[in-house]
C-alpha cells in the first residue's frame, strides 16, 4: 500500500511534469484508438479490413476463429500497453512500480522501432526501391505505409516522450519515499 504522503508526492510530480502528463494522455488516446480498431474487427466489423490485406483480411471476412482470436489478442495487448504508461508515472516506490516502469521503457523502445521498421520497408516498396511481390496488395501496402505502421511509431514516440519528461519528477519522488 502506498502511503498518503507518497500519493500526494505523486500528484505533485504529475502537476510539475504537466507536459509529461500530456504525453502520457496522448499516448493513451492513440493506443486506445488503435485498440478500438482491433476491437471492431474482432467482433466482425469489416470496414477498412481491406486496408490490412493478406491472410488477416481473408480471415476477418470469413470470421476465421484464428483471426478473431488474434484480433482479441491485439485488443488485449493494445489496451494494456495504452494504460501502463499512466501507471508508470503515477505509482511510486514499490517493486511493482519499478517493474511496470521497466515494461513501459521496453514499450517505449519496441513500439517506435517496430513502427519505423515496418513503415520504412513499406515506403521503400511504395517508391520502388524494394520490388513488390507480383501478388502484392498495393492498396493495403499504401495503408500500411501511411497509417497502420506509422501509428505504432507515433504511439511509441509519445510513450518515450512521456517517460523522458516525467523521469526527473518520478526519480525525485523515489528519493523522497
Amino acid at each position: 500500500m502506498v502511503p498518503i504522503a507518497a500519493r500526494q508526492d505523486s500528484a505533485t510530480a504529475l502537476e510539475r511534469g504537466s507536459s509529461g502528463l500530456r504525453f502520457v494522455q496522448a499516448a493513451m488516446v492513440v493506443g486506445l484508438l488503435f485498440a478500438a480498431v482491433s476491437l471492431y474487427w474482432s467482433v466482425g466489423g469489416t470496414v477498412l479490413l481491406d486496408t490490412v490485406g493478406g491472410a488477416l483480411e481473408r480471415g476477418g471476412r470469413t470470421h476465421s476463429v484464428g483471426t478473431i482470436l488474434l484480433a482479441w489478442a491485439a485488443v488485449f495487448l493494445k489496451v494494456n500497453a495504452s494504460v501502463l504508461p499512466l501507471l508508470a508515472v503515477r505509482r511510486a516506490g514499490s517493486r511493482w512500480h519499478r517493474l511496470v516502469r521497466g515494461v513501459v521503457w521496453v514499450e517505449a523502445v519496441v513500439l517506435p522501432l517496430y513502427g519505423l521498421a515496418l513503415t520504412g520497408v513499406v515506403i521503400l516498396i511504395q517508391v520502388g526501391v524494394i520490388p513488390a511481390a507480383p501478388s502484392a496488395d498495393h492498396r493495403a501496402l499504401a495503408w500500411h505505409a501511411f497509417l497502420w505502421d506509422p501509428w505504432f511509431l507515433m504511439w511509441g514516440l509519445l510513450v518515450a516522450a512521456a517517460l523522458l519528461h516525467m523521469r526527473g519528477q518520478v526519480e525525485t519522488e523515489h528519493a523522497a519515499v
